[in-house]
Parts: C-alpha cells; sequence; structure tokens
C-alpha cells in the first residue's frame, strides 16, 4: 500500500534563484542537493515535515498550459500556516511577491497566493479554527 508523498515537483528556470526564494523567502529548508543523471536533485521542505518539493530544471513555460493560475485554481504548491496574516508580514519583509494585497478570509480560512521568482504561485492557507462544544 501507498504510505506517504515523498515529492511534490515545482518547475523553475533556475534552481539557484529558487532555492533563494523557498529557504530565504518562505523559511523552507534545503534537504537534498547532488547531481544526478538527468540534472541536478533539488529538494526542500517544511521543517518537521516529510514532504520534499523537488524543485525541478525546465525550461519556461514548457509543458504547462497558458495563463496558468489566472482561473482561480491553486498553485502547484499549497502550504498551511497556523497564523497567516503574522507570516504573510514576515514573508513580505522578506521580499515574497503576492498577488494580494493582504490574506483573504473566505469560509474555510484564510488564503493568499505568493509567486515564486518563475511565476509559480504558492498557495499559502489557514485553516478555520473550529469552535469547541
Amino acid at each position: 500500500m501507498l504510505t506517504t508523498i515523498m515529492y511534490v515537483t515545482v518547475y523553475v528556470t533556475d534552481q539557484d534563484r529558487a532555492l533563494e526564494f523557498y529557504t530565504e523567502g518562505l523559511g523552507l529548508e534545503k534537504r537534498v542537493d547532488f547531481p544526478g543523471p538527468d540534472g541536478r536533485f533539488l529538494t526542500v521542505g517544511v521543517p518537521g515535515s516529510p514532504v520534499q518539493i523537488l524543485l525541478w530544471s525546465q525550461a519556461a513555460a514548457a509543458g504547462l498550459p497558458g495563463d496558468v493560475g489566472r482561473d482561480g485554481a491553486p498553485g502547484p504548491l499549497i502550504l498551511e500556516s497556523d497564523d497567516l496574516r503574522k507570516d504573510f508580514e514576515i514573508l513580505r519583509r522578506r521580499g515574497v511577491t503576492f498577488e494580494e494585497s493582504e490574506p483573504v478570509d473566505y469560509p474555510f480560512g484564510v488564503r493568499i497566493e505568493a509567486v515564486d521568482p518563475d511565476g509559480n504561485r504558492v498557495s499559502l492557507r489557514q485553516q478555520r479554527k473550529q469552535r469547541q462544544p
């Protein structure tokens, strides 16, 4: 049986630039970085989470449909926060670019979309806290 998600791939045009964004901008940690037979294998992850994000080098827009993300669909990566408004301020000070000027309230909680240097949308979410009975 399948047991867990190992990797999620985000396609980037410059792995060093992407590494800087995901580590210094979003605060993820670098996990793996070594040359492989098909190219550099570079991963980052949320501290304490087993899931790794593979930053895979690919030509700009190769294999991607036009206007990706402009239809309201989430980005290829969704990260959860326990205090999104606080994290938003920290990330903004680090130079992270967002599609909106501030996090938006939704029935499920709070959300905002960050944009990496290649235009990949990174969805940041905070789930609505459930009321205790």
